[in-house]
């Protein structure tokens, strides 16, 4: 039942971001399309993915954009807050979310009778931890295009920076 309501939230915040003019309502809803897969990925059993979720996309990248947004100034004039009953049932839902995710995440570790194979992907973060097999490969194998992402994310605020500068 709630994987269905979250889903539609999700569905529904998703459109409203391709269909709102304003960027920062359409900012706003894809936060909330965001955290709603965060509760999907909760109730599937994937509590670091949910985590993950929320805290690099629904914070960092979002207040990325966001601050992109501001600084290029893309918003149209004019008042820039929710007001009135629609800003109270935002919040009153955003809340009740927020509650429902923290009831349904649970961190329940695998039982003991369960043998897992050798070499699996299980096994190995039945041994690490899940945060030291995701961690692992990132700072192992992939810490090249790891870093490499990171220099073009700086490269797009420095761009950012500079377009908004020129029209400043």
């Amino acid at each position: 039942m709630l994987f269905y309501l979250f889903a539609a939230v999700a569905v529904v915040a998703s459109l409203l971001v391709i269909s709102q003019r304003n960027p920062i309502y359409s900012a706003f809803a894809l936060i909330v399309t965001l955290c709603s897969l965060s509760a999907i990925y909760g109730l599937l059993g994937s509590p670091f993915i949910a985590v993950l979720q929320v805290v690099v996309y629904a914070g960092a990248i979002m207040v990325l954009f966001l601050f992109v947004i501001m600084l290029l100034n893309l918003g149209r004039p004019g008042p820039s807050d929710i007001k009135g009953p629609v800003g109270i049932l935002i919040a009153v839902l955003l809340a009740g979310a927020m509650l429902l995710q923290l009831r349904t995440v649970s961190d329940s570790p695998l039982p003991e009778a369960v043998r897992l194979p050798a070499g699996s992907l299980a096994a190995v973060q039945q041994q690490q931890g899940i945060v030291g097999s995701v961690a692992g490969p990132l700072f192992e194998t992939y810490l090249i295009p790891f870093e490499i992402a990171s220099v073009l994310l700086l490269a797009a605020i420095v761009g950012a920076v500079v377009l908004a500068k020129r029209k400043l």
